[in-house]
């Protein structure tokens, strides 16, 4: 025996009316007893309009009977269902199998495409950060580049889940991105060439002997035992002074591993809290007392590119007092969105929750401000500025009965890069700040 919507998609010589009644008992039937929930279960649900679901049933007969191509209803129905979420904001989708894949796949590491976390700004395919190391950073796109097409495809008629998709593919193929930059008139055409994404989110090295440095490009599902793991190796042979935690371009990730990242640096208080209508999305994650680093001088860096799970570090070691925030306001992604697997292997991104720092700020649509403000630039010594007469430079100077001091170049890292060098400035002010405090 058919179902009402099996029949209703046969040709028929009358009107749909089967499928309108279909969607109109599948709408406005009672929930089944097992699935009804109670009012402390969840929010009331408001009855379903009568008048607006048989214009959805209209609206779909018409398109049937005819739009200039032949659609079958299951793509109707698809799109429709798209199209639902879709306008709800611009982080909740419909997922197919190959994109509820392609997610699986990058929250794990590993995948093919060119290497960059886009969003939808304002109607507009837009670049939140390219991932380090990848065609897409060493190809100079960057935060907040407005994508106008993918090839040949305008990217305004594209949800976010299909651009995602037209920019993956087989390693080894070109792509070519039309951005427009901010500042910029016309846009520029970028052909990359993809390659099988394999992202290592952490890294690390000395700046300075007693200065750290650590790079958390985004967050999976390791990060957190990865930023453990570097922390002892930069403080294996001397004690830290100070650490840059750099933030920058960073997309965000996963939930468990930013509040893990941030609970390497604290040893009590809260982290970040989710407030949303269900019971199971109102979530609170808090410090535990086993802490990596809980004393070592610690400088935050964000830009326009740190979004999600990177702004609730961020935020958490704001409110908590435990490290100065540096650089530019941060994307302002604050909401959560849970995966929710459907019974024919597809599945729903459907926003949930927001975050929340410690203090109760909202990160939705709002960032994080940095508490010192220094934009990216390029720290160059002007011509002519070292070549002032001191002492030692004088014919026939006494000597110091000290070694003389060595003195340390810049590194080229320091050199191409402002707002760090400002950081490990200011970490050597809380060293020097710190020091006279414990002889005081």
């Amino acid at each position: 025996m058919l179902s009402p919507l099996a029949h209703a998609g046969r040709a028929s010589r009358h009107p749909r009316r089967m499928l309108l009644t279909a969607l109109l008992a599948l709408c406005l039937a009672p929930l089944p007893l097992a699935a009804q929930t109670t009012p402390d279960d969840m929010p009331a649900v408001d009855e379903l309009p009568v008048e607006d679901v048989q214009t959805f049933a209209e609206v779909f007969e018409r398109i049937k009977r005819a739009y200039v191509e032949d659609v079958d209803d299951r793509t109707l129905l698809r799109n429709a269902m798209r199209g639902m979420l879709g306008e709800l904001d611009p982080h909740s989708a419909y997922l197919d199998r190959e994109e509820f894949e392609s997610l699986r796949e990058s929250t794990q590491g590993e995948f093919g495409g060119v290497g960059i976390e886009v969003g939808m700004q304002d109607g507009q395919l837009t670049i939140i950060a390219p991932i380090d190391d990848t065609p897409a950073s060493r190809a100079g796109l960057q935060s907040r580049d407005v994508i106008l097409r993918i090839d040949d495809t305008p990217t305004e008629s594209l949800s976010l889940q299909e651009a995602v998709t037209l920019m993956r593919g087989e390693p080894g193929s070109d792509i070519t991105i039309t951005i427009l930059r901010r500042g910029e008139e016309s846009p520029r055409r970028v052909t990359i060439t993809r390659e099988i994404i394999r992202t290592e989110s952490v890294k690390h090295e000395l700046l300075e002997e007693g200065f750290g440095y650590l790079r958390v490009s985004q967050f999976q599902s390791r990060t957190g035992e990865q930023v453990v793991e570097a922390l002892g190796e930069l403080a294996a042979d001397v004690p830290l002074d100070g650490l840059v935690l750099d933030l920058r371009n960073n997309p965000g990730g996963v939930l468990q591993a930013a509040v893990d990242v941030a609970d390497a640096f604290l040893e009590e208080g809260l982290i970040v809290y989710t407030e949303g209508r269900l019971p199971d999305t109102e979530m609170r994650f808090s410090a535990k007392r086993e802490t990596a680093a809980p004393d070592v001088p610690l400088v935050v860096l964000i830009n326009g590119g740190s979004a999600s799970a990177a702004e609730i570090v961020a935020g958490a070691l704001q409110d908590q007092r435990r490290a100065v925030v540096m650089g530019t306001e941060s994307f302002g992604k604050g909401s959560v969105q849970q995966i929710m697997p459907l019974g024919n292997g597809e599945g729903l991104k459907l926003t949930t929750a927001l975050y929340f720092t410690p203090e109760g700020r909202s990160i939705q649509a709002q960032g994080i401000e940095p508490d010192v403000d220094v934009v990216r630039g390029r720290l160059e010594v002007a011509e002519g500025q070292d070549i002032g007469v001191r002492e030692a430079d004088l014919e026939g100077h006494l000597r110091s009965r000290e070694a003389p001091r060595e003195r340390s170049e810049m590194s080229e890292r320091l050199r191409e890069d402002y707002q760090l060098a400002e950081a490990l400035n200011l970490l050597k002010a809380l060293n020097v700040v710190g020091q006279r405090t414990r002889r005081d």
